[in-house]
């Protein structure tokens, strides 16, 4: 079948929530954040939680509720990961745009309020010394501006920041409520989605709805109307199943060179072994023949190769490495081998 003709417009933009009421399975954030509009006294606000999860498009609706189409680009300051956000940029851009005052006043029956909002996105990638120096201009600009800050992470916000923020957090989405805003976006561009594929994708996706938005347009470009379960695989860079469960019974065999010949095999390929790593995971802890000491062994090590190759570890030496640990965990070998 031919492709479907697509418009140039990413479908995440396109069916992006654009007052805060519509973003999905964030009830308890949503309710308090309604509450705050119809006052339009903002605090300075920390959105925290997994990707795709709404945090960023619901700090871009507070703003669009507050000022409207007409006002938002001189009061809203919007800086993600790909802009510089170093100490510099903080001591000049951020603190110029801050250091402004504002009238207040409604316009065209938005609010209005009489401040300005800084957005900043991926805020735990921002380094130690930045986030120092926002310190004090949160303080004194606060009665003309409010700080929106945004990451996956809140462990990487450094406490002095997180401390003069509301705090919310924003929980993965259910099968459920992927599944229902998917299938109504399959209804908005004549997509056709059996049940397998619609659990496939939300199997990949991992809770994260803009991953599996994405995918779906990707599958829709190469594929047509009619997507199966395979062309989303496809598409989604996930392993093939097979391949990781070829490397798990090769690692339960406990025979070295099998699983040398399947780690190859891997590498050949070219998967990425970071992505093989979390199926690896996902089959070692759904596996109910493997103990739960021999579990916690094989995912103690997991977790030390994946941040290995954040790192920029050799790809083959560590996935040898899980190998090789998980052979002797499921054999039952000591955890260190002894040269006596």
């Amino acid at each position: 079948m031919a492709p479907v003709v697509q418009s140039s417009q990413p479908w995440v933009e396109k069916y992006r929530p654009r007052q805060v009421k519509d973003v999905a399975h964030q009830d308890e954030v949503i309710r308090v954040l309604t509450n705050t509009l119809e006052t339009a006294n903002c605090p300075h606000m920390l959105f925290y939680g997994p990707p795709g999860t709404g945090k960023t498009t619901t700090a871009l609706a507070i703003a669009h509720q507050l000022f409207g189409p007409e006002l938002y680009r001189s009061r809203v300051l919007e800086l993600n990961a790909s802009d510089d956000r170093g100490i510099n940029v903080v001591r000049t851009k951020i603190k110029d745009f801050a250091a402004v005052a504002v009238g207040s006043g409604s316009r065209q029956g938005y609010p209005c309020p009489p401040y300005k909002i800084i957005i900043l996105d991926e805020a735990d990638s921002m380094t130690e010394d930045a986030q120092n120096a926002l310190r004090r201009t949160m303080e004194t600009y606060s009665k003309v501006t409010r700080f929106f800050f945004i990451c996956n992470y809140i462990s990487r916000i450094i406490e002095p920041l997180a401390s003069r923020c509301a705090k919310f957090r924003f929980k993965p989405l259910s099968e459920g409520i992927m599944s229902s805003r998917i299938l109504h976006i399959c209804s908005e561009e004549g997509l056709t989605l059996d049940s397998e594929a619609l659990s496939t994708l939300s199997s990949i996706s991992q809770g994260d709805l803009r991953r599996a938005i994405t995918y779906l347009q990707s599958a829709a470009r190469l594929f047509g109307s009619s997507i199966t379960s395979k062309d989303l695989i496809s598409v989604s860079g996930v392993i093939p199943q097979e391949v990781v469960q070829a490397v798990f019974t090769a690692c339960k065999s406990g025979d070295f060179d099998v699983a040398n010949k399947e780690v190859n095999n891997v590498i050949a390929e070219g998967y990425p072994v970071s992505q093989l790593l979390y199926q690896f995971l996902e089959v070692i802890v759904n596996n109910d023949d493997i103990s739960d000491e021999q579990k916690a062994r094989i995912c103690k090590k997991l977790g030390e190769a994946d941040k290995c190759l954040i790192d920029g570890a050799d790809e083959y030496l560590q996935l040898m490495a899980v190998a090789s640990h998980t052979i002797r965990a499921l054999c039952d070998m000591p955890e260190e081998l002894r040269f006596d």
